[in-house]
């Protein structure tokens, strides 16, 4: 039988988390249980640094993109550097969770899916025909449905599991249906080949290629938390245990949107006409829907997701550009942003654990002088969230509305500023109840003691606060970056 070559290279930072994994739940039962929670933070943690240490040798020692494994994944830039992120994000999202309250039997299992989730999001950002694109998506999700149910002991976290399930298993289907279609109608699996055959079979206005490009964009539009098919996101990321919450909503967005832009560049061009436009009405949608929704939130957990849902927005805008500079606007984009997001749900963890209480606008007041590390580095994040300056949230924002200008939609660029300026009101508003709410308005009650001093989650903030603002100053060489991965995209 004849077998592909396989360029165990391309593969390193998957199998660097997938022996992670294995390691983690190895020791879940073999290690003594009062040891348990250190060795499996530590492989976890380990397997992420590996991981990312590959994924920049990757970037390095790929110049040119090349097909591996049959055509099966893509080894360039592009993919290399998206998992350099994520590789980050999970890292982080390690020193997060070491201090959370997860049930002694379950530690193990808990690092183990972090570590195969992360190994799934790898493999998918390389992923270059539908089949990998599918087992991929399904690989790192169903980690995340049990990681948002493993705090069994809470209704919210099972309920969020559930719905998490339910509604992903409804995207995920809708996305296989998709890929069905297009294969069905071009007879090609490899993203290369289905643009070929719609080019040379004249398929442009095919009935099943175009319901195939819908049903691909519903798919995805639900793991980016795109309205319209957000419904899930501020459930699923109230009721989930928090460090998996901005996990989810660094890394799956990441993943998603680096995936819809690979897909439709490669495979669809000549859509190019349709899609640009059905994905500049999502990121409308999106805009909208994340900040008119926000608004009226109290609780944080909620408004942030409705918050990631106008930032899908925002990244779309870049895909929707479909060019070079919406490639590099969109990597760039997603280093400030996973930052931030990962250390705003850093500091609500911190507050929930000392509350053991959901954290809200009211329960949030006097943080900011209690915790001023804290309240500092929340201070940094909204500003990031907003695009506001020194932090890396307002150039990604600029080169965003660059990337739209460039193409000639300016009416992109203003739908982008209004949303901006919606979104002033309830990032400044966490500001607010932080630092300026007075106790006789809240109505506190002193209590004694002093909140819980986590090492690893401070220093995770801290460092979280430390990629938001130094993405603004070092932006000439992660632009750089950013710019080499995308010229290796077919724009």
């Amino acid at each position: 039988m004849t077998t592909p070559a396989v360029d165990w290279f391309a593969l390193s930072p998957t199998l660097a988390l997938l022996a992670a994994a294995g390691l983690a739940l190895l020791g879940s039962v073999l290690v003594p249980h009062r040891a348990t929670r250190v060795f499996s933070a530590v492989v976890c943690a380990l397997g992420f640094v590996g991981a990312g240490v590959a994924a920049g040798l990757l970037y390095w020692k790929s110049p040119n993109a090349t097909l591996e494994v049959a055509d099966a994944i893509r080894r360039d830039r592009f993919g290399a550097l998206a998992q350099i992120v994520l590789a980050g994000v999970g890292f982080l999202a390690v020193g997060i969770s070491y201090a959370q309250r997860v049930r002694r039997d379950h530690i193990g299992e808990y690092y183990a899916l972090l570590a195969a989730a992360g190994g799934g999001m790898v493999f998918l950002v390389e992923a270059q025909n539908l089949m990998t694109l599918f087992l991929g998506l399904e690989w790192f999700s169903i980690c995340l449905y049990i990681l948002c149910a493993i705090e069994i002991d809470r209704v919210g976290s099972l309920e969020a599991g559930l719905k998490y399930l339910i509604v992903g298993s409804f995207g995920s289907a809708i996305l296989l249906f998709g890929s069905a279609l297009v294969y069905g109608a071009t007879g090609a699996l490899e993203f290369g080949e289905i643009a070929a055959a719609i080019e040379q079979g004249s398929l442009q206005d095919d009935g099943l290629v175009l319901a195939g490009l819908a049903m691909l964009l519903a798919g995805l539009g639900f793991k980016a938390s795109a309205a319209p098919f957000h419904m899930w996101t501020p459930d699923v990321y109230e009721g989930a245990p928090t460090p998996v919450t901005a996990f989810m909503a660094a890394a799956t967005k990441a993943v998603a949107l680096v995936l819809t832009m690979r897909i439709l560049v490669t495979a669809f061009p000549a859509e190019e006409d349709l899609w640009t436009i059905a994905v500049a009405v999502i990121a409308c949608v999106s805009l909208a829907w994340g900040n008119i929704a926000a608004l009226v939130q109290r609780n944080l957990k909620r408004m942030l997701a409705y918050s990631s849902v106008s930032h899908a927005g925002f990244m779309l805008i870049a895909i929707a550009a479909n060019n070079e500079l919406g490639g590099r606007a969109l990597l760039y984009y997603l280093i400030p942003y996973s930052a931030a997001s990962l250390g705003a749900f850093a500091v609500i963890a911190a507050r929930e654990r000392e509350l053991g209480d959901r954290v809200t606008l009211d329960n949030i007041g006097g943080m900011g002088w209690e915790r001023p590390t804290l309240g500092v580095a929340m201070w940094i994040f909204m500003l990031a969230f907003a695009g506001l300056p020194l932090t890396g949230g307002f150039v990604g924002k600029f080169y965003v509305f660059a990337a739209a200008y460039d193409r000639g939609w300016w009416w992109l660029v203003i739908a982008g500023v209004i949303a901006t300026a919606i979104s002033l009101y309830y990032y400044l508003a966490v500001i607010r109840a932080m630092y300026m709410r007075m106790p006789a308005e809240l109505r506190l009650a002193p209590a004694g003691g002093s909140p819980p001093r986590e090492a690893l989650l401070s220093a995770s903030v801290v460092a979280c606060a430390a990629v938001t603002v130094g993405s603004f100053f070092l932006v000439e060489p992660l632009i750089d970056l950013a710019e080499k991965a995308a010229s290796q995209l077919p724009f």
